[in-house]
């Protein structure tokens, strides 16, 4: 397919493959790695974001570490809770008095502390909160987060995500407890510290990591150590309410399939709290994709401008070389022009520059050696037809002079009569139609004067078309064939000579003559040279130098060879078919006019139309 494509949409293709396959690497090479710095990039900052929190959390643990803690100091107090009603009445509004004093300092030590709660070891809620809204005890004792922390094994803990469905007001959203389990001095199980907590109050992060986290997309979710939501900044954030993480039915806080999210994951310094990081693929390829559309316009307006520089190169390269071609087609019909528009001076132009001088050279060579062909031939022609053969007038002077001394007046005159209709015949015809019927005429002629010089030996039969005789034909034909059937032919007045013509059409509509007679013939070796001489005729026909002449009297068939090479062409032709022994035939064909719907091929009906008989 490629070798059948026009040089110019070779070039073209050459060149946007050239330029476009490079781009291409390099834009894919490119983008690859810009989309492999931007997710390499996108998890250092995410593992600096998960370290920040992580310092953040372990500070929020160390924290209220010591602010549950601070309650030991009174633990006797808080023991002496669970002893019911074995106090008296007194000391118990003091306890109590004291208890709302040591949850009230605790609350003061954070701000963001808005209820504090002690459930003594015989389960009775003494509650401190900043709001309006209170806690119902019983509800509280009933709640399972609370139960599960109840009897679990751990001094300090951080309970997961659960609802407000224990406060008074049951309001929404949800909260985290941060609590204690308190022992005496004996370890003796002495009651349970609980703060409730705002799950924002988890994380206090700086403006600009909040910026760059909403930037990536990424999302946090931390979680204890019995793998319950602490907290979600997705959540947090407000794209969904704490509702829809307590009730999700997704582990939020396991690990999910890498291939939509890239996670990170650390703890805190005792293991209290996990942290997983999440990048979501889509938000990064998001940014990806817009470096992608970015790169797919680039390269987009890349290939249209390599196209069109492209097309203008190679029309440029290609436009010298197309009126190169369309010179040389000219060239391949005889219009020899030179291209006219100016050339660039590269090798293209140098190569045009060099056909111009090519054709012009070729063009005046052309021009040169046809008005000298022409010039030749003519010359050539005018000297053939110009050669009469003065032998044959020098005999039938003698002839006419013999007779005139044996008898008187009417015989010269006759012969007189007949040389002068030859010189008619012969001379003045340039220019002029001369036919089939002028050369029959003429030969006629030169033979009633053969005849009288020898005393009626010879015959001459026509056997043509009438329509056959108006066709043209060049003077000096059949006479000189004649001439040499006499002279070569002829054996003496022992015998007379017949010589016939006959015409007839080939299927071409091409005239056919055939001149024969009854002579003595000649050898098969001076038939096959006869033969040969005039095959090498058309080699001659442009030549002026002086030639043999083949022919011991008369023009010769050489030379009615060269004449016919030279007015007709190679396709016609003078050849000798039979000369062995008895008799000679000479076969001439030359071009004719198309054959009427009537002439017959047959060669005895064309025979009986027209026969003329030279005779005695």
């Amino acid at each position: 397919m490629i070798k059948k494509l026009r040089f110019q949409n070779k070039l073209m293709l050459s060149y946007l493959l050239a330029c476009i396959i490079p781009l291409l690497i390099v834009s894919v090479f490119i983008f690859h790695q810009s989309a492999k710095g931007l997710e390499e990039s996108s998890q250092e900052f995410a593992s600096l974001y998960t370290s920040q929190i992580k310092s953040s959390l372990n500070e929020f643990i160390k924290e209220y570490d010591k602010i549950t803690k601070s309650v030991l100091v009174e633990n006797e107090l808080i023991y002496r809770l669970g002893e019911g009603s074995s106090i008296p009445m007194n000391e118990e509004v003091n306890q109590r008095v004291a208890v709302q004093q040591l949850l009230m300092r605790v609350s003061l030590l954070k701000s963001e502390i808005g209820t504090v709660m002690l459930v003594s070891r015989d389960n009775s809620v003494y509650q401190y909160t900043t709001t309006t809204s209170r806690v119902d005890e019983s509800r509280l004792l009933s709640q399972d987060w609370y139960n599960q922390l109840r009897n679990s094994d751990q001094t300090f803990f951080i309970s997961g995500l659960h609802d407000r469905s224990y406060y008074e007001d049951k309001g929404a959203g949800a909260v985290v407890t941060v609590g204690r389990v308190l022992f005496n001095s004996k370890g003796a199980y002495a009651g349970m510290l609980l703060i409730d907590l705002d799950p924002f109050t988890l994380l206090q992060l700086e403006h600009e990591f909040l910026q760059a986290r909403d930037k990536y997309g990424i999302s946090v979710i931390i979680s204890n150590d019995r793998r319950e939501i602490v907290y979600h900044s997705e959540a947090a954030s407000g794209r969904i309410t704490w509702e829809q993480v307590l009730h999700s039915e997704f582990d939020l806080t396991g690990d999910r399939a890498h291939e939509d999210r890239i996670i990170l994951s650390e703890h805190t310094a005792q293991g209290e709290l996990f942290i997983k990081t999440e990048i979501p693929r889509s938000k990064l390829l998001q940014k990806i994709n817009q470096m992608k559309g970015l790169t797919m316009i680039v390269i987009t307006t890349s290939c249209l401008i390599i196209f069109l520089i492209s097309l203008w190169l190679s029309y440029t390269i290609t436009r010298p070389i197309k009126a190169l071609r369309r010179s040389m087609k000219q060239a391949e019909v005889g219009q020899y022009l030179p291209i006219q528009k100016e050339q660039t001076s590269d090798e293209i132009g140098s190569l045009v520059y060099s056909y111009n001088k090519m054709i012009i050279t070729i063009k005046t060579l052309i021009e040169e050696v046809y008005v000298a062909e022409i010039k030749q031939r003519q010359a050539k022609f005018l000297a053939l037809q110009n050669q009469i053969n003065p032998h044959m007038l020098y005999n039938t002077l003698e002839s006419i002079r013999m007779k005139a001394l044996v008898k008187d007046d009417e015989d010269t005159a006759g012969m007189i009569k007949i040389l002068a209709r030859m010189f008619r015949l012969t001379l003045g015809k340039e220019g002029r139609h001369h036919s089939i019927k002028h050369e029959l005429e003429y030969t006629g002629n030169y033979l009633q004067l053969q005849n009288i010089r020898f005393d009626d030996m010879f015959t001459l039969s026509v056997n043509m078309p009438d329509e056959m005789l108006e066709c043209s034909i060049i003077p000096l034909v059949f006479q000189p064939i004649v001439e040499n059937s006499i002279n070569h032919g002829f054996a003496g007045y022992s015998q007379a000579l017949c010589i016939s013509i006959e015409g007839s059409w080939t299927e071409n509509g091409e005239v056919l003559i055939r001149i024969s007679d009854n002579g003595s013939g000649m050898s098969s070796e001076k038939w096959k040279e006869l033969n040969s001489l005039l095959e090498q005729a058309a080699s001659n026909r442009y030549s002026l130098e002086n030639q043999n002449d083949h022919g011991e009297n008369g023009l010769g068939l050489i030379n009615i060879a060269e004449r016919i090479k030279l007015h007709y062409g190679d396709t016609y032709y003078i050849k000798v078919l039979s000369g062995i022994e008895n008799g000679t035939t000479i076969e001439i064909r030359i071009p004719g006019i198309s054959k009427p719907e009537h002439i017959s091929f047959d060669a005895k009906k064309e025979g009986e139309g027209n026969e003329t008989d030279f005779g005695r």
